[in-house]
């Protein structure tokens, strides 16, 4: 999954669009070093960012979809980040393919019908149920991500939705520590009979635990990204998809 990041605040500049005129040429440009599909957001949602209004979101997503819909047919699946169901549903009518939410349904719960409505792919991530709750250390966290993705994942089909894929939630209300105790325990997540997708590229586990940049740690996300492989990751949500793709071949062929 290849990110496209409608946003003037995201953390990993690179991946922010100015607008439509270089959308395309971003866009390829990913293609091109191997993402399968391309995910958009209007809202950053990393630590401490300020969401704009959704109609600014929206601004910032409008004749996104249509325009890569038009430039590569149907062959390439569109997904929109968000967590707004209106701005999913707008998105999914100009062309969008699937809802990516890093809120599981928690900040919109409306959102779960707009997916169901357009039968769409529903990216279920795992999100802390309050912002006030303290953030999950190495010793809790994957029992309570388990236990509520668990419960969200029932509610979600009982909503009516079947297409589900799950995010553990990598970088949202977890410590560094907690973070990277998610990515030791992978493989639990993978018993979920549901495709399993992760988000660990240039994220401050990464960047706080080694004391870099997000331009800098490049090499520390490929390290991340075979772990999550052998330990049952099949989406990589990246920047980069060329060593992303090279990291998925290595891995592989053990």
């Amino acid at each position: 999954m290849g990110i496209l990041n409608a946003t003037p605040d995201s953390y990993y500049a690179p991946s922010r669009l100015n607008g439509l005129d270089n959308l395309e040429f971003q866009a390829e440009r990913l293609l091109e070093q191997g993402a399968d599909w391309l995910d958009v957001g209007g809202c950053s949602t990393r630590p401490g960012a300020t969401w704009p209004s959704p109609d600014e979101e929206w601004a910032r997503l409008d004749g996104v979809f249509t325009r890569l819909r038009h430039r590569f047919g149907a062959a390439i699946p569109l997904s929109v980040d968000t967590f707004r169901s209106e701005i999913a549903r707008r998105a999914l009518d100009q062309g969008a393919d699937l809802v990516n939410d890093v809120s599981g349904g928690l900040l919109d719960p409306a959102i779960w019908s707009v997916a169901e409505a357009a039968r769409a792919p529903y990216v279920l991530t795992h999100y802390p149920a309050s912002t006030d709750a303290p953030l999950l250390g190495e010793d809790r966290v994957t029992a309570a991500a388990i236990r509520e993705l668990s419960e969200r994942l029932i509610a979600a089909r009982e909503s009516g939705l079947n297409d589900v894929i799950l995010d553990p939630g990598i970088g949202f209300g977890k410590t560094p520590e907690g973070n990277l105790r998610l990515v030791r325990d992978l493989a639990l997540f993978a018993e979920f009979p549901h495709p399993l997708l992760v988000g660990l590229s240039r994220k401050s586990l990464i960047t706080r635990t080694l004391g870099i940049r997000a331009d800098e740690a490049l090499s520390a996300t490929s390290a991340l990204h075979a772990l999550a492989l052998e330990r049952g990751a099949q989406i990589l949500r990246v920047h980069d998809p060329r060593e992303a793709r090279q990291v998925i071949q290595l891995v592989s062929g053990f």
